[in-house]
C-alpha cells in the first residue's frame, strides 16, 4: 500500500514538473514571438519612415521642377527665350516667378482682358501670365519710359487684339515686350522691333492655347 502511494505521489510530481516545464517552454516561445513581432514592427516603421521621407523628397523635387528651373537665352534677333518648359497649373496663391515680368508658369484661373486693353495700374502677375497663355503680347514700362513712347504704345495696343499694356516698375529696362516664353527690350515706341515682336508673337507659335479668349476675364 505504502509503495503504491509513493508511486502515485512520484507520478503526480513528475506530471506537475512536466507541466511546469511545458509552461516555461510556452513562456519562452511567447517571449521569442513577442520580440520577433516587435522587431518586425520596428523594422516596418523604420522602412516606412525612410520610404515616406524619400517620397516627400521626391515630391519636393517634383514641386520644384514644376516651377521651372531655366534661364533666358538671347537670340541673334535680341529676343530672349526661356530655355526650360514653363508649367501651366492653375493656382490660387501668388507665384514667385524667376523673371520680371514673368513670361509663363503657374497662374490664376482668371486672365486679364487682353483685347487691346491698356491698364494704368500694375497688374497681378498670375492673371497677366494667363493672358500670355492665350497668346497675348504684354507691353510693360517703368516710370523711366518717355511719356511720348508710353502714349504711342498705348495707341498701338488699343488697335491690336491679343495685346495688353501696363506699368511694371520692377523690370530692368524702361520698355519691355513679353509673350509666353519670350521677352525683349525695345528702345522706344518707334523701335522697329516692336512691330516685329507683335507680328511674330501675337497669337504666335509659342502660344499654349491659341484661339483662347482675351475677353471675359478681369478688367482691372
Amino acid at each position: 500500500m505504502g509503495s503504491a502511494k509513493k508511486s502515485s505521489s512520484a507520478e503526480r510530481k513528475a506530471r506537475i514538473e512536466e507541466m511546469r516545464r511545458a509552461e516555461r517552454a510556452r513562456e519562452r516561445r511567447n517571449r521569442i514571438l513577442t520580440i520577433a513581432a516587435s522587431v518586425v514592427v520596428v523594422t516596418g516603421l523604420v522602412v516606412g519612415g525612410v520610404v515616406l521621407v524619400q517620397s516627400q523628397s521626391d515630391d519636393d523635387s517634383t514641386a520644384s521642377d514644376s516651377k521651372g528651373t531655366g534661364k533666358f537665352v538671347t537670340g541673334s534677333d535680341g529676343v530672349k527665350t526661356w530655355d526650360a518648359e514653363l508649367s501651366r497649373t492653375h493656382v490660387t496663391e501668388n507665384v514667385d516667378y524667376p523673371m520680371e515680368p514673368p513670361v509663363g508658369g503657374d497662374h490664376d484661373q482668371a486672365w486679364m482682358n487682353c483685347n487691346g486693353d491698356v491698364y494704368t495700374e500694375e497688374l497681378t502677375n498670375v492673371n497677366a501670365v494667363h493672358s500670355l497663355e492665350h497668346g497675348a503680347v504684354w507691353v510693360t514700362y517703368t516710370s523711366k519710359a518717355a511719356k511720348e513712347d508710353v502714349d504711342a504704345l498705348t495707341e498701338k495696343v488699343k488697335q491690336t487684339p491679343y495685346t495688353l499694356m501696363s506699368p511694371y516698375e520692377n523690370q530692368k529696362d524702361p520698355i519691355m515686350l513679353s509673350a509666353w516664353g519670350v521677352q525683349r527690350t525695345v528702345t522706344s515706341a518707334d523701335d522697329p522691333n516692336v512691330d516685329k515682336f507683335f507680328e511674330k508673337y501675337v497669337q504666335g507659335e509659342q502660344t499654349p492655347e491659341p484661339g483662347a479668349a482675351c475677353t471675359g476675364g478681369l478688367a482691372e
